[in-house]
């Protein structure tokens, strides 16, 4: 991308998102192949849709008292480890961009932690590339900080909504009203200028509340243990978007986070030493149930096992690995990549 269109881009990410606070972003954007991805031939138990929750200030102890019922049971009925390990620095916006292209923080070189109009967008592929590039998966990403818009990247097969901290009103609830606005008109059957015209494969949704409410209350509040009952209730009112829409039988589910309790994600410098420890849970079509994780996982993982979900390989020097450990079936050769799919 040119620098003259990536500024026209910044552009309109900036005052779009400055003067109606929510915006849709789409647009044109080449797709990246360092090498040729692959498709494999379809397994039974591939999932059609992947849900990405990431999370904040979120660790097996938030599941003490009941205050989290939707995940005790995505855990219960699924795969975990709390014990994924995260990035160095444990800021916002790098371990976001970890995750994202599935590279580590000195590989995407993203090591700030606000929003830098002048940096531009990254330059590494993301999983949102692979993921079209593979078999034209497209993937709706909603954001809840300002410093996300970094990772905006705009491209004809991902829509972005972003709602940030500085909207006293962007919230669980409000996030999710978003989601459910951007459903009705997806299967409109005109998309209302989305550049997704259907449901998307991958939804990530971003739910910070529990780990703002952690820095700015106490770890032990009852602000934290509310804000930790509304990320789950705003987790179960997206997945019942999904039993609404036909679609719980065709999902899997993965839920990270950026960080555990103690650790505030919005300084200039990590507040933590050490690599940061995070869970990780698999739930839904084509996982096992009961499982718990005994392969070493890291937060980089995350994008190659969500292409494992929806039964697509990338084979490109990528430092994000499938976790093989929580499927039902094994892996299969790949075969010629399949055209996108309509």
């Amino acid at each position: 991308m040119s620098m003259n269109r990536l500024s026209r881009y910044l552009l309109t990410v900036v005052v779009g998102l400055s003067m109606l606070g929510l915006e849709i972003l789409g647009g044109a954007g080449g797709a990246y192949a360092s090498s040729t991805p692959q498709a494999r031939e379809p397994v039974q138990g591939d999932s059609e849709h992947v849900i990405l929750f990431v999370l904040e200030g979120f660790g097996q102890d938030s599941l003490k008292g009941g205050a989290m019922p939707v995940i005790s049971k995505l855990v219960k009925d699924g795969a975990v480890t709390w014990s994924a390990t995260g990035v160095n620095p444990a800021l916002r916006l790098p371990t976001m961009a970890s995750i994202v292209t599935g590279m580590p923080v000195e590989k995407h070189g993203i090591t700030w932690n606000v929003f830098e109009f002048s940096r531009g967008y990254p330059r590494s592929p993301s999983m949102f590339d692979y993921l079209d590039l593979s078999g034209g998966r497209d993937s709706a990403i909603f954001y809840m900080d300002e410093s996300l818009y970094q990772l905006a990247r705009p491209e004809v097969y991902t829509d972005y909504q972003l709602c940030g901290a500085l909207r006293p009103e962007c919230r669980s609830e409000k996030i999710v009203s978003y989601i459910r606005q951007y459903f009705q008109k997806a299967t409109s059957g005109s998309g209302y200028g989305h550049a997704i015209l259907s449901v998307p494969h991958l939804l990530v949704v971003h739910l910070p509340e529990a780990g703002r409410a952690g820095v700015a209350h106490g770890w032990n509040s009852k602000e934290y243990r509310q804000a930790l009952q509304a990320v789950d209730s705003a987790m179960k009112s997206v997945l019942d978007v999904f039993k609404e829409h036909g679609l719980s039988n065709r999902t899997t589910v993965l839920v990270t986070a950026l960080s555990g309790p103690g650790t505030d994600l919005s300084g200039e410098a990590a507040t933590t030493a050490g690599t940061p420890m995070v869970p990780w849970i698999a739930s839904g079509v084509g996982i096992k149930h009961g499982q718990v994780i005994h392969q070493p996982v890291s937060i980089i993982d995350t994008g190659a096992t969500v292409m494992r979900m929806l039964g697509l390989e990338t084979h490109t020097e990528w430092d994000s690995k499938a976790v093989e450990e929580i499927f039902q079936s094994a892996a299969v050769a790949p075969v010629a990549a399949s055209s996108k799919k309509q």
